[in-house]
């Protein structure tokens, strides 16, 4: 198992429509384990395979519920998914292992059903609310070539990506 590089905005990659797998064989079983390390490493409750570089259709999530959550609980890989219904609307405040050190309220749906393949490739239908939904919807908009911060308002979406230009350019200047 090994942690991978993360990508981060702006780099283009992170805009890619991930493919289909295709076949589920030991590789693809290795890169679920290494992305779940991944997200573990650098503390995220989601990560799909375009934030670390690999044109696959793939997320894995963990996402905390209660006080009483303990890592890999919740643990989920799942492969090819799709959204195929949702309900209601709600707002909540987004970050992003790609995007760090920003967040902002995002519209996403209350509840929605996805269906994809689990590890083993077996059919899998997953009916998800709350935090849940919304770190689904998260992974599957990056496996769709999405960021967070594409679902804003263009004046919001400018300023944060000024922001990062910025923070580049100081970072860039401290080398």
């Amino acid at each position: 198992m090994s942690v991978l590089e993360i990508i981060k905005y702006p780099d283009p990659f992170l805009k890619t429509k991930a493919k289909p797998v295709l076949r589920i064989d030991e590789e693809i079983k290795r890169l679920i384990s290494d992305m779940t390390d991944t997200m573990y490493f650098a503390k995220g409750i989601g990560l799909a395979a375009t934030q670390v570089g690999l044109n696959k259709r793939i997320a894995v999530l963990d996402v905390p519920e209660g006080e009483n959550y303990r890592k890999g609980k919740n643990l989920i890989a799942v492969i090819n998914p799709e959204i195929t219904a949702h309900e209601g609307e709600v707002k909540y405040e987004e970050g992003c292992l790609s995007v760090p050190g920003f967040t902002a309220e995002v519209k996403r749906f209350t509840k929605l059903t996805v269906r994809g393949l689990d590890e083993a490739g077996d059919y899998m239908e997953i009916k998800a609310e709350g935090l849940f939904a919304i770190a689904l919807q998260h992974e599957i908009d990056h496996l769709n070539g999405l960021l967070f911060i594409d679902r804003l308002s263009k004046i919001k979406r400018d300023i944060i990506k000024r922001k990062i230009r910025k923070a580049i350019e100081d970072e860039k200047k401290m080398l």
